[in-house]
């Protein structure tokens, strides 16, 4: 979610596009692929822990398993919103802000979702149990 609003930040203002009704509306659009992208390494995530304990090698197994899928679907949203954020029309806004949004929060979700999902489950299975 950070990474989706640091895109969508940085595409608008690059763009010098003000932000409307129609780019909020993008960033809604964006904060839910990007929900779901993450969701799917996390449980693939979950899958592979449950088989060998391990959560680093958990995460990078999501993260390798799962970029593909993770990469389709925001390439198909970004390459569908091309022709709407380069016309000149009232939506133009929605466009951009899925397209810089979708392309910072894929980074996000193949380098960072893995790295603090490991981090937070080392973390939690350190702990006393029944505390």
């Amino acid at each position: 979610m950070p990474g989706a609003l640091a895109g969508i930040a940085v595409a608008l203002f690059v763009t010098h596009t003000n932000i409307s009704v129609p780019a909020l509306m993008g960033a809604i659009m964006t904060m839910g692929t990007a929900t779901a992208n993450s969701i799917l390494l996390v449980s693939y995530a979950r899958e592979r822990i449950a088989i060998h304990g391990d959560a680093i090698r958990a995460a990078m197994e999501a993260g390798t398993a799962r970029i593909r899928p993770v990469l389709m679907t925001a390439a198909a949203m970004i390459i569908g919103m091309l022709p709407m954020s380069l016309a000149n029309s009232q939506n133009a806004p929605l466009g951009r802000a899925v397209m810089g949004g979708l392309l910072v929060a894929t980074i996000f979700t193949l380098y960072f979702v893995p790295c603090m999902y490991a981090m937070i489950y080392n973390q939690t299975s350190r702990s006393p149990k029944g505390a």
